[in-house]
């Protein structure tokens, strides 16, 4: 099991989020991320070395983008999530500040 960490674009997202359904599949997505780091999809180009989970709730697509640490002991870190309307671009911009 890899430990989870949150940078602060996640961590503001994940407090914003009030319904239960929705909470419960992001908590089933970080366990399965936890547990198999590379099931994410590994992103190329301008996003390389990050990986994005998709999460299917409520007819919506939202997106969990980390990074994989494997030097300092096995740790993942949860860079940022939402909805994939314009996710990508949001994380290019957050890269590239």
């Amino acid at each position: 099991m890899y430990e989870l960490r949150y940078m602060k674009p996640a961590e503001k997202y994940f407090k914003k989020i009030k319904e239960k359904g929705l909470k419960d599949a992001f908590k089933t997505a970080l366990n399965n991320i936890a547990g198999n780091p590379y099931c994410g999809e590994a992103k190329q180009g301008d996003l390389s070395g990050v990986y994005c989970y998709d999460v299917y709730y409520n007819l919506t697509n939202y997106e969990i983008a980390y990074q994989i640490i494997e030097e300092e002991g096995k740790l993942i870190v949860v860079i940022m999530a939402g909805t994939r309307e314009n996710f990508y671009d949001e994380l290019k911009r957050y890269f590239n500040k």
